[in-house]
């Protein structure tokens, strides 16, 4: 029936108090355990004096007497049965509150209370007060069979109510020990264990706690304020409850102490008078819970600190749709200071057209467990709206599958939502497009035809000019044997002469298409374009006569370029003349100079230019213009619309080939009548310009030193000599290198060798150079000339340490230049007086004492240069071993003692470095001339004891360079 009444536990022990009939429990040995108030009320004692009394010690009673051994008989049974017993009837005097025994009648029930063994443990004793029925049933004198019949009903009913309350207890105490949770109750200040449930023992690790206090019951939880609490409790009578209270147990002496959690309530128990008169307490142990929520809670760190880690939005959920957390990346993007949503409820951040979507989408997935997937716009902290790629899933487990929490990822799309919305875009509209993207394609594909077909001949025209130079070199050397044969017949000699001339032009011919090839010397410099146009205008002004009109536009801000001035110098006067024959003579030029920036679209189209800054210089002309077929070969080598004889082709190839080996761009614009324009675009620089030392505000100065001036063109000749005499220099002039080299050979003290690069005659300028150097290591050296050849040059760049003054020049410019060399010479210590690409070779004047010819190993591929270069060689008093490979030359090598190699670089087997190399390991010290139509020998650049020596090359010059590099013998 207590069922029906919603009564907690806690409500069932304080019943057993309340109840108006008496109740005691007493043990196996029947002593007196525990009692409620009626029986202290009935018994007129205390309950610390009947706790722990043998009950017939309490309440004295003959063992022989009748009620006596009815009593001990009904104990007996229950006992030994496990039965109730009930006594309807048991006469037992009690003292009455003046301490007088009174005769009183009973009817007691006698229940068994059982342990986890199924023991009897206990014996639950409830009695009646029956003293007023016997009585009346005594004065009836039992003739009233009415009064005998209501006496027996109401004896009946005492019996069935003993019988009740006997299995209601039963019951009590069935759900006291099967209780999920802790319970005990403690009776009196001290706090002494009335009872106590299993999962009280259990807990504590002990049983044998009933009758105790609890500072003797436990003492292991000293210290840790339990006493205190309950002594709390007790004299205040309020609630107390705690959650996860840590306590530390000692189960048994000697095992070490335990950490449990618990949560648990005192409840004060009161009497009738509504006094506190103990304790009961009522609990759960949630060690493992507390621990799984620290697992828990450790591993939701983890996820996190791992979720703040990630570029992209984290966020989570409960398995009911409500957000429970995000990282910070979505604070970060929205500006907002709560997040929150749930099933019914969207973001604020939520674009509103996609609000209603996203509740429905969440709502079902919440409902079926599916992976959450959609494509929504979340406001960013500016306003602006950006795509987002939402996508959630179910964590599950707890055993059965159960949804625990979701975790869920915003990516941002934006950016390929713009791409596919552009590529939809261009997907409507492709129909319309066809037409013009395939005349955009047919073009950009003519652009990139015409940029690889530049490069194809550029690359096959430096190919010919090497095969050229090969076969210039067998026709030159044997044109020098003829002439030696043919010495004193002046018709001979004069075509022989005619012929080397040929030869000669047929050699810069070859320097032409390696300019091409962009295989010419630069010398860049920072340079202002616009001051370098402005300065080039007499120049333009005498070159292309009074009919044509110049007009030079220079942009303001103009950026500085890195570019060799002399190329520019020409490029500009090339296209100038060209624009003078277009224009046969009359019209107008128009040079503008601008800053440009050409962007990726135009370099994407252009194919041969990167995008960037520029330096753009255009050149247009009022001229007859260009068909589209003449535009797409303008730029070809030989390629001129000149008459026959007008032109050689190579003026747009050569500055084609100096605007890419700068780096830059060309472009070329024309249409019949309309006149053209040539666009160059020359890198930009951030350094400052390079000032020329023409515009140098300081007074030029010359001095008294020594200047041997070299140069073929008389005129050029004498206006030099004439400016350095007046500069106050003592000047020594020739008319070629030749002559140059026997002033010098001649012991006239020279200070400084003023040459001109391109000369005619056998020995070259640069070897009047180091000729010089080997005679006069003090010697200075400057060159002149309009255009640098290879001979100074490596890699496309003048040497370091070269010194080149670029005609035309004033007499400022001469006098700052020839003081600068002198003044710079001067400063070098004597070791490194010498000129870039030559090697220190000795420099003494006594030949060595070996007089045996000079042993010279020659490899060369070309069989004709071979021979006629070996013939020469032998002629003038050398031994030659040749040989056709490396090969071979290895194996005549081997066993030689051998005072040279002169090589090709491009042999059929190895080349001529690796040679070279090679015979070093057996040959330590050899001296090696590198002899072909290279420029320069790439891996060669610090090896010592070499010389580079370009085909065509002069006899006398090799020989010259052998003897200086070997000693004469």
């Amino acid at each position: 029936m207590f069922r029906l009444t919603g009564f907690s536990a806690i409500d069932f022990n304080a019943l057993f108090d309340l109840l108006p009939n008496p109740y005691v429990v007493v043990d196996r040995d029947l002593r007196m355990v525990g009692m409620n108030d009626a029986y202290l009320a009935v018994t007129g004692r205390t309950r610390e004096d009947l706790t722990g009394q043998g009950i017939f010690e309490a309440f004295p009673s003959d063992p022989a007497s009748g009620p006596g051994r009815m009593l001990r008989q009904s104990f007996a049974k229950v006992l030994a049965s496990a039965c109730v017993d009930h006594i309807p009837l048991i006469a037992y005097p009690i003292e009455d509150t003046s301490g007088v025994l009174t005769e009183r009648y009973w009817s007691a029930t006698h229940t068994p209370m059982f342990d986890d063994q199924g023991q009897v443990a206990f014996i639950l004793q409830h009695t009646v007060d029956v003293s007023e029925l016997h009585i009346l049933r005594q004065a009836a004198g039992m003739n009233d069979w009415r009064i005998q019949t209501d006496l027996m009903r109401r004896a009946n009913a005492v019996g069935d109510e003993n019988l009740a309350l006997g299995k209601e207890r039963e019951y009590l105490r069935t759900l006291f020990e099967q209780a999920p949770g802790f319970m005990a109750v403690l009776r009196e200040p001290e706090h002494i264990f009335h009872i106590a449930n299993q999962a009280y023992f259990t807990l504590v690790g002990r049983d044998d706690l009933i009758g105790k206090t609890i500072r003797d019951a436990l003492p292991d939880v000293e210290g840790q304020g339990f006493y205190e609490l309950l002594d709390d409790v007790y004299r205040t009578g309020i609630v107390h409850k705690a959650v996860a209270a840590r306590v530390l147990l000692q189960r048994q002496p000697g095992e070490p102490v335990e950490e449990r959690f618990l949560d648990f309530v005192y409840q004060p128990i009161r009497d009738g008078a509504g006094e506190v008169n103990g304790i009961f307490v009522q609990g759960h142990d949630v060690t493992e819970l507390r621990r799984a929520q620290e697992t828990a809670r450790e591993n939701e760190e983890r996820f996190r600190t791992l979720a703040q880690s990630l570029p992209n939005q984290v966020w989570t959920a409960t398995p009911d749709g409500r957000m429970r957390w995000c990282n910070d990346r979505v604070y970060d993007y929205s500006g907002i200071e709560v997040f929150y949503f749930d099933t019914d409820t969207s973001s604020e951040m939520l674009h509103p057209g996609d609000s209603a979507d996203f509740r429905t989408r969440w709502s079902s997935c919440v409902r079926t467990g599916e992976t959450f997937e959609t494509e929504l716009r979340l406001r960013r902290r500016d306003g602006a709206y950006r795509w987002f790629l939402s996508r959630a899933v179910p964590v599950r487990g707890g055993g059965d599958g159960s949804i625990q929490f979701w975790v869920a990822t915003n990516t941002d799309i934006d950016d390929q939502k713009t791409t596919e919305s552009r590529l939809e875009t261009l997907a409507t509209t492709l129909g319309h497009r066809v037409e013009e993207r395939t005349v955009e394609l047919e073009r950009t594909q003519e652009v990139l035809r015409q940029s690889q077909k530049m490069e194809a001949i550029g690359n096959l025209a430096g190919g010919i000019a090497h095969d050229f130079n090969n076969l210039l070199q067998v026709i030159t050397g044997n044109l020098q044997l003829l002439g030696r044969e043919v010495a004193g017949n002046e018709v001979a000699e004069r075509r022989v002469n005619n012929a080397l001339s040929g030869a000669s032009r047929g050699a810069k011919l070859a320097a032409q298409l390696l300019a091409f090839g962009r295989r010419q010397p630069l010398a860049p410099k920072v340079l202002n374009l616009g001051r370098l146009v402005r300065d080039m205008d007499n120049l333009l002004r005498r070159s292309l006569g009074e009919a044509i009109e110049i007009d030079t536009i220079v942009g303001a801000g103009l950026w500085n370029t890195l570019v060799d001035p002399t190329n520019v110098e020409n490029a500009v006067l090339n296209l100038a003349i060209n624009a003078r024959d277009a224009m046969e003579g009359h019209g107008k030029l128009t040079i503008e100079i601008g800053n440009a920036v050409l962007d990726e679209d135009y370099a994407r189209n252009a194919f041969d230019v990167a995008p960037g800054q520029y330096v753009m210089i255009a050149v247009s002309d009022t001229g007859s213009g260009m068909p589209k077929d003449v535009l797409q070969k303008v730029f070809d080598p030989f390629f001129t619309t000149k008459p026959e004889g007008k032109g050689t082709g190579l003026g747009l190839s050569m500055v084609y080939g100096f605007v890419k080996q700068s780096e830059g761009h060309i472009r070329i614009y024309s249409e019949p009548g309309e006149g053209t324009t040539v666009r160059i675009y020359l890198p930009r620089s951030l350094d400052e310009e390079d000032m020329p030392a023409e515009g140098s505000e300081e007074v030029p100065t010359g001095g008294n030193e020594t200047v041997l001036v070299v140069e073929d063109d008389e005129a050029v000749r004498d206006i030099a000599v004439s400016l350095l005499i007046e500069l106050g220099y003592r000047v020594l002039k020739a008319k070629d290198a030749d002559s140059g080299l026997a002033i010098i050979e001649s012991g006239v003290p020279v200070d400084l060798l003023f040459t001109d690069v391109v000369m005619p005659g056998k020995l070259k300028s640069r070897e009047l150079a180091v000729f010089a150097k080997e005679r006069l290591p003090r010697i200075a050296v400057l060159f002149t000339s309009g255009y640098t050849e290879n001979s100074i040059v490596h890699g496309g760049r003048l040497d370091p340490g070269v010194q080149l003054l670029s005609k035309p020049y004033t007499r400022d410019a001469l006098a700052r230049k020839v003081r600068h060399v002198l003044e710079q010479s001067r400063s070098l210590p004597p070791s490194q007086i010498t000129l870039p690409g030559t090697s220190p070779v000795a420099m003494t004047d006594e030949a060595p004492a070996s007089t045996r010819p000079i042993r010279t190993l020659l490899v060369e591929d070309e069989a004709l240069i071979r021979f006629s270069t070996g013939d020469y060689l032998q002629e003038i008093g050398m031994e030659v071993l040749d040989a056709g490979s490396a090969g071979e030359a290895l194996a005549v090598a081997a066993g030689q003692n051998l005072d040279i190699l002169v090589t090709d670089v491009n042999l059929p087997d190895m080349s001529g470095l690796q040679l070279a190399l090679e015979l070093r390991e057996r040959l330590p010290g050899l001296p090696v001339i590198f002899a072909t139509g290279d420029r320069n020998v790439p891996g060669a650049e610090d090896l010592a004891g070499t010389a580079l020596l370009t085909k065509p090359y002069d006899y006398d010059l090799l020989a010259a360079r052998i003897r200086s590099m070997v000693g004469s013998r």
